[in-house]
This record gives structure tokens, C-alpha cells and sequence, in this order.
């Protein structure tokens, strides 16, 4: 599979559009951007069976979460608080940013 561009970033609120979790949202805390996937958090949870290790001294049974793959999820835009497409713009200074589709507003991460 050839890696492209993500539309979706770090920090970025998301509701999730298809699966087990429809309807929740959260915020992106890791994206995998050749697998087209990230993790949400609190969203997708999973558990996993541990061995003892150092960080995890007695081992068992952890929660967490999963990547989701991105066409499941749809960005939040902050002026419109609700799920939108969005469109690239280049602006005059040549910087190019994700503009939502319903309200035209520049959406930035939230660091």
C-alpha cells in the first residue's frame, strides 16, 4: 500500500462515524501515517495480556486502545461543534491549512 497524506493530525477532536464506538468522540493521540490509522482516546479499547516487564512490574491485564482506521472518523470543527469535511487552502503567505467545508474556518490543532 503506497503511504499518502493523513487529513487528520495530532490533538484533532474526531467522532467516529462506523464501528462498535459510532457516535463518540475523542481526541487523536497517535497517528500511523503510512497505515492510514490512528488512536483516539478512549476509544476502540482493547485488552491486552501482559508479561511482568519493567514499566509493568506484575504483569496481567491491561485496557487500551486500538488504532481506528481514519475513514471511520470525521474532524470536529471548533466554530461548527460538529463533524465536517474539510478542503485545503493555500493562504496568501503560501501556507497551506485544512479549511472546514460548512463554515470556511482554518482549523489548527489543538496542542
Amino acid at each position: 500500500m503506497k503511504a499518502g497524506k493523513n487529513y487528520l493530525r495530532l490533538n484533532d477532536q474526531v467522532e467516529v462515524i462506523a464501528g462498535k464506538d459510532k457516535g463518540r468522540v475523542g481526541k487523536i493521540i497517535q497517528v500511523y501515517p503510512g497505515d492510514y490509522r490512528v488512536k483516539v482516546q478512549n476509544i476502540n479499547m482493547v485488552k491486552r495480556h501482559t508479561k511482568p516487564n519493567m514499566q509493568n512490574q506484575q504483569g496481567g491485564i491491561i485496557d487500551m486502545e486500538a488504532p481506528l482506521h481514519v475513514s471511520n472518523l470525521m474532524l470536529i470543527c471548533a466554530k461548527c461543534a460538529r463533524p465536517v469535511r474539510i478542503r485545503k487552502k493555500i493562504l496568501e503567505n503560501g501556507l497551506k491549512v485544512r479549511v472546514c467545508k460548512r463554515c470556511g474556518e482554518a482549523i489548527e490543532a489543538k496542542a
